[in-house]
């Protein structure tokens, strides 16, 4: 049977079909889908974790019982779970463990560009690379060999394109395979769980023996690099010789058709004797890769003279016409010498922005009123930084503004500062740093933007959900409990449309000279799907002042004469005539933001 799957898609069948028994893993775009399409396979668990450290120790887990685990994360969170890779490629495992770590070339959704192929030469781990949906399928299957074979974990490269892109799949199969005991799906009668000390605690003595072991193998792992079917080459003509993987491959196998390939399925340890047999049947060899020069790097070091990164960007996505374009300017092809063309018509730029409705917009409106700096990280509300809104001044990683704010107010600053972090956000990495400001006696305010979902990603379950990735009803972790519990004594919750309580507790808060959270709570109005009667604008009444346009909501635009709500757009939030000075601007009743008089608010 043929079927047109995305990447993620086939990463997902692909596990099941190898009879992956656990799936772990946080959202992160591009590697988000996977999980949530593995989910949806009889007879397999799935999670979202707090981060992706605990969904690696999960799948770690798994693998030690015998069982085989999947675990999915983007290149980023691959550095949360770095500590644990670590460890599980000393100590081994007995079932199969394979991460899918998900690279993001030209950030469509992420803070850098890192290249994690680094990360299996530092780990010592083997890494593949497919270079569509179909190899996508079939090298999770592979990498569960290899990983019970040779006794480590296994990465899978991804990336953007890839994980989003389709092409068509051959399944010869439906259901999960038996595997044996690494990966058999049926139930039975549990294994007992074998205890071997020296090599699963890695205390210094056990971990200087388990060194030479890891070692050994990616010696084996090299050898195997120089057989393993997915690295070959492709004969065609002996005037170039081309090296590549991944979508780099079908990129430049569309750029130079005629050459001759060393495709490598395999990126991580490389096969050396495969390089030195393609410079013997070429003239000349180009290392076509996106990012870092990881392949070109190994192959120089070998004293053999490649073309690379001389003549590619080590910036961006790749694409056909890119390649082309910086192919023909070394004159690698003989093709019109032009700029890659432009997609379309060039567009008005229009910046990202919250969603109509969105319950974060109040919140950082009255950021901005109170003249706060502040500190922020990951998710929808890093669009708060944008105009006009202009209310986040500092954004790194997840989890990052709560320790920046702490070590800002031990300098000092004149402005009144905060941090901001979302629900999910705060159960993945925020909790520690919290502690930190109580701990070290801190006094800085921290606001938990909690819209009780994982929203930026898709809208995945969180642990303040409620519901797990399986559609399960599980405990709901509460948030202020979680505060007070471990110290907070000033907490208050908050609903963020109700603008001059918002400011009110917002001033008393970063104001009051102790450690402080505040709480803004309303769901996420997309993933709700609540909307209520859209707002109007009284003509006559309106004095264009403009304090609506202030706050970004798409809906709101200047017109002769005022402003105008676009009806089809606005979701009836009620913030808009909240903080209408004039009055103008009209809400129906039973909004998230009515009961409240605007005009006589003190803002």
């Amino acid at each position: 049977m043929k079927k047109l799957m995305t990447g993620n898609e086939a990463f997902a069948l692909g596990a099941y079909q190898a009879g992956v028994v656990v799936g772990a893993g946080y959202p992160g775009t591009p590697s988000t889908e996977i999980l949530m399409n593995f989910a949806r396979y009889p007879g397999v668990y799935a999670e979202w974790s707090p981060n992706e450290k605990v969904a690696l120790d999960v799948g770690v887990g798994a693998a030690y019982a015998g069982g085989r685990a999947l675990v999915t994360t983007k290149h980023v969170g691959l550095n949360v779970a770095a500590d644990s890779l670590f460890y599980a490629v000393y100590t081994g495992l007995k079932g199969g463990l394979v991460i899918i770590n998900a690279d993001d070339p030209e950030m469509h959704s992420s803070q850098n560009e890192q290249d994690n192929r680094y990360y299996a030469k530092f780990a010592m781990v083997p890494m593949l690379e497919p270079s569509d949906s179909q190899e996508a399928l079939e090298f999770v299957r592979l990498a569960m060999e290899i990983s019970e074979t040779f006794d480590t974990p296994v990465i899978i490269r991804s990336n953007t394109r890839l994980s989003h892109s389709k092409s068509v799949v051959t399944i010869e199969q439906e259901g999960m395979v038996a595997v044996g005991e690494g990966g058999e799906a049926a139930a039975g009668e549990r294994p007992v769980y074998e205890r071997n000390i020296p090599k699963y605690v890695m205390v210094p003595g056990f971990a200087r023996q388990r060194h030479p072991v890891v070692l050994e193998r990616m010696a084996c792992l090299t050898s195997y690099a120089e057989t393993v079917p997915v690295n070959h080459i492709m004969q065609g003509s002996p005037k170039l010789g081309i090296i590549a993987a991944g979508v780099a491959y079908q990129y430049a196998r569309e750029v130079f058709p005629d050459a001759t390939f060393l495709k490598l399925g395999m990126v991580y340890p490389l096969p050396s004797e495969l390089f030195k047999k393609l410079v013997s049947q070429v003239e000349r060899v180009v290392v076509v890769e996106e990012l870092e020069p990881f392949i070109e790097e190994h192959v120089r070091l070998m004293g053999i003279p490649v073309m690379g990164k001389e003549v590619f960007s080590r910036t961006g996505e790749f694409s056909p016409d890119k390649v082309r374009y910086s192919a023909a300017r070394a004159g690698l092809v003989d093709s019109p010498l032009q700029a890659p063309p432009e997609v379309g018509p060039p567009l008005p730029a229009r910046p990202p922005m919250l969603c109509p409705g969105c319950a974060h917009r109040g919140i950082f409106y009255a950021l901005q009123r109170l003249r706060a700096v502040v500190l922020g990280d990951i998710g929808c509300y890093t669009l708060g930084a944008l105009p006009p809104l202009n209310a986040m001044h500092t954004c790194g990683c997840m989890g990052a503004g709560v320790g920046v704010v702490h070590g800002m107010d031990r300098v000092g600053v004149r402005d009144r500062t905060v941090a901001v972090i979302g629900d999910s956000t705060l159960f993945h990495s925020g909790i520690p740093p919290l502690i930190n400001i109580l701990y070290n006696r801190g006094v800085s305010t921290v606001i938990v933007l909690d819209n009780r979902v994982t929203a930026m990603t898709g809208h995945q379950e969180n642990p303040g959900s409620g519901i797990t990735l399986l559609k399960e009803p599980t405990q709901e972790i509460s948030i202020e409990n979680l505060v007070r519990g471990i110290g907070f004594t000033k907490v208050d919750v908050i609903n963020p449309y109700h603008f001059p309580e918002v400011v009110r507790v917002l001033r008393e808060h970063m104001d009051c000279g102790q450690p402080s959270v505040v709480i803004a709570r309303y769901p996420c109005i997309l993933h709700t799907r609540e909307k209520y009667p859209p707002c109007t604008v009284d003509r006559e009444t309106c004095n264009d002042c403009g304090n609506c346009l202030r706050i970004g909501c798409t809906p709101i635009s200047k017109v002769d004469g005022g402003v105008d709500i676009d009806g089809a757009l606005c979701n009836g939030c009620g913030l808009c005539a909240v903080i209408c000075p004039s009055g103008a601007i009209k809400a129906a009743g039973g909004t998230p933001a009515t009961g409240i008089n605007a005009g006589q608010a003190n803002y």
